[in-house]
């Protein structure tokens, strides 16, 4: 029986990256379960740590050896192995030598392809504590790690400078020596509260003596989880609501070893600028918590998360107040600076900012932007005035001292002052709503001047960036066409926005005709945007053949691909489902190779038989109930409908032989299946769906 132990492995560094933090951790965790898997040693549950200052795996109950196995080699056939007098041959002989045997000891195994010599080897499983050193480094080597860094005079490379290296089995040290450092049983405690190094008797004890001895909360969930409770609490009492952010949560978990809440105030008067260059201003630059009243008005509050737990938390409370000041007292500045210059002034300043070297000014972007924006608010219902306006205005705020400082608040800052000058509600609030959705599962925008704009200015950028040869590859996507792909096609399915995406797609490129190919260009994009598509239904939980299946008619409307999609899944669950798309699957290859015959006129004296003419008689009543069904858009009520097809059609397909040696009678067959099948494919490609 393999005896097991508890392993350990901590890389001590300098402060790493916060927003890479969790991602290098789990990155190690799963290269060293990986490597130990490969390596066939059993292990029980692995734990990951991870702190500003350390990376560290805890495995526990691994396999302290490999087990035995046996090995068969395989070595020449028995009728070339032997002389006719009996004697071992050349192939024999160099068998045996390479397997440490005599010819005499091997072994026969007899196949269908004949009879082989063998040998079957005892192999001894090696050590774990040898096989660690090389699973640990090779995970390490492996981390995603886009910028290395060197330190002294080493030559090797990481993340951060690294300063101790703990590698523990059970209670012994694991000899190896990775990133310059031997390994030993020594970690380090809390940059601040903690003198000396802490000694590891065994992996079990690693959390607990960080925590006792060290002020170090080594597991990042258990820190997130305090910081998040702290934050509540430390609110509660100071009579105000935090809206807790879980990515600014995670990147302050990942800048604390020891979290203490500390709660601060700023001047009142600051409360005068827009909420969200204060919200920004707090969490981007400050790492602070900003806090709310019942009624969701920002109070002039923030809680910030200590990594010292100090005597005098005044003086904490006191310096957090200090630096946020500066950076409020610019914002103020740069809010009363901006209100003396009109909006629109900007815009000329606009041809100064290069969008992309090939495709002109930021100023001409807009120009194309707002031409397509009017025509999309044309089909959509938009006010067309609102709309021109709106786009004349969107990228203005881009000149604005606030949003030089702050990029984040483009669009919202355009708002704002767009309000202070009085410009009507739509287009003010359609300067905001341009940018939406930011981020996978944000708000869309939801006025249909708003709508216009988001569209039009995604469109613009994915035909010209693609126009230009830079679409993207692989994990590169520098422009984010992906994220803008998604954007549009949300916008135009979840707000039930009926727009040909082909048709926009060749008005964004005849804009853009004079620096890229217009027709060449927008099926490109037409197709990489049904790919964007995919992945959205994937995430919806929608099986690709389900995709697959509306894919293959090509809808150029993403709401009307919707409207399938949905119809398809419905159809999918229904008990004809599987019968009528092996049917249709069947029915397609035969009219594959019949193409010629398919347009043929259905004659009725040609049927030979009840079976026939039931199919083309429930074919054409069916025709008469969907098509007005297809012509709304309700696809899933089609779909049901043709579902009573199956028994005439399986019927059909088993009393019937489509190509009859006749050729009238073969041609008139061929016929009412082209019927059948083009009633399912107004919906979808039916025949994809059969398992």
């Amino acid at each position: 029986m393999v005896d097991a132990a508890d392993f350990l492995v901590e890389i001590g560094t300098e402060e790493l990256p916060p927003k890479a933090l969790v991602k290098l951790a789990n990155a190690l965790a799963e290269g060293i379960v990986k490597g130990l898997t490969d390596a066939k040693l059993g292990s029980g549950e692995c734990h990951v740590y991870a702190s500003p200052r350390r990376l560290a795996v805890h495995i526990e109950s691994l396999s302290t050896r490999q087990q035995d196995s046996k090995i068969q080699k395989r070595g020449p056939a028995v009728a070339a192995a032997f002389d006719s007098d009996g004697n071992p041959s050349k192939a024999a002989s160099g068998f045996a030598k390479s397997v440490g045997a005599e010819v005499a000891d091997l072994e026969r195994l007899s196949t269908d392809k004949g009879e082989w010599l063998v040998c079957n080897i005892e192999q001894k499983g090696a050590d774990t504590a040898e096989l660690l050193p090389g699973i640990v480094a090779a995970s390490v080597s492996a981390l995603p790690i886009p910028k290395r860094m060197r330190w002294g005079d080493h030559d090797v490379d990481f993340v951060r400078p690294a300063h101790w290296l703990i590698m523990l089995l059970g209670e012994d040290i694991v000899p190896v020596n990775l990133l310059g450092l031997d390994a030993g049983r020594h970690t380090r405690g809390h940059r601040f509260h903690s003198n000396g190094t802490i000694s590891i008797a065994s992996p079990g004890d690693y959390r607990s003596a960080l925590r006792d001895q060290g002020m170090v909360i080594a597991d990042f969930n258990e820190r997130r989880d305090i910081i998040a409770k702290g934050v509540a609490k430390t609110a509660t009492e100071i009579g105000g609501n935090a809206v807790v952010d879980q990515g600014l949560l995670d990147e302050v978990t990942a800048l604390v070893e020891w979290p203490v809440p500390v709660a601060g105030n700023f001047d009142e008067k600051y409360l005068e600028l827009p909420s969200e260059v204060l919200i920004t201003t707090m969490k981007a630059n400050q790492k602070y918590f900003p806090l709310f009243d019942d009624t969701g008005k920002l109070l002039p509050r923030f809680i910030t998360i200590s990594n010292i737990d100090s005597e005098n938390i005044e003086t904490v409370r006191t310096g957090n107040e200090v630096v946020i000041r500066p950076r409020l007292a610019d914002a103020m500045f740069f809010w009363q600076q901006d209100r003396k210059k009109a909006l629109v002034d900007h815009a000329q300043t606009l041809k100064n900012v290069v969008f992309q070297t090939k495709l002109g000014s930021v100023f001409e972007k807009t120009e194309r932007t707002g031409v397509l924006a009017e025509k999309i608010g044309a089909m959509i219902g938009a006010d067309a005035a609102h709309t021109k306006r709106a786009a004349q205005l969107s990228k203005c705020d881009l000149m604005t001292e606030m949003v030089g400082e702050f990029p984040s608040v483009q669009g919202i800052m355009g708002e704002y002052y767009a309000n202070l000058e009085g410009e009507p509600a739509p287009v003010a609030h359609a300067l905001s709503e341009q940018y939406l959705p930011r981020y996978a599962d944000d708000d869309l925008a939801a006025s249909t001047v708003g709508q216009s704009l988001a569209i039009a200015d995604r469109l613009d950028t994915l035909v010209g960036i693609f126009g230009i040869g830079q679409k993207p590859t692989g994990v590169k996507d520098p422009f984010a066409l992906r994220r803008l792909s998604l954007g549009v096609l949300r916008t135009m399915i979840e707000c039930e926005l009926d727009l040909d995406l082909q048709q926009l797609l060749n008005l964004a490129a005849t804009g853009l005709s004079d620096k890229i190919d217009a027709d060449k260009t927008s099926a490109e994009v037409f197709d990489f945007m049904l790919e964007r598509l995919r992945a959205y239904y994937s995430a919806q939980g929608i099986g690709a053949q389900i995709f697959d299946a509306v894919s293959a008619v090509r809808p150029t409307s993403p709401l009307d691909f919707d409207r399938r999609i949905k119809a398809v899944q419905a159809f999918s669950q229904l008990p004809e489902a599987q019968s009528l798309a092996a049917a249709n699957k069947r029915t397609n290859n035969i009219l594959k190779k019949n193409a010629a015959a398919t347009g043929a006129t259905i004659d009725a004296a040609l049927f030979d038989g009840k079976i026939e003419s039931d199919l083309h008689e429930a074919v054409a009543a069916s025709k008469l109930t969907v098509e007005p069904l297809f012509a709304a858009g309700n696809y899933t009520e089609a779909l049901q409908a043709l579902a009573q097809l199956r028994e005439p059609v399986d019927k059909y397909f088993d009393e019937v032989m489509v190509m009859a040696e006749d050729k009238q009678v073969r041609e008139n067959r061929l016929a009412v299946l082209s019927e059948m099948r083009g009633l399912f494919s107004h919906v979808a490609d039916l025949s994809v769906l059969q398992a």
